[in-house]
């Protein structure tokens, strides 16, 4: 009797990067004027993982 061949399960998905959500990137807030107030947000490299959305240890 021939045994069946048995395909590799693919590997997990790391964990998704909490602070950027696995997107590599966060809203930082932009300031303008002397009394620095804020006007909007710009996407900036998440630190937590620098840029690569995946979680570290």
């Amino acid at each position: 009797m021939a045994t069946k061949e048995r395909t590799p399960s693919p590997a997990p998905a790391p964990p998704k990067c909490g602070p950027c959500k696995g997107t590599g990137e966060v809203a930082r807030p932009v300031h303008v004027g002397r009394k620095r107030r804020p006007v909007g947000e710009q996407a900036g490299i998440c630190l937590a993982c620098f840029g690569t959305g995946e979680a570290t240890n």
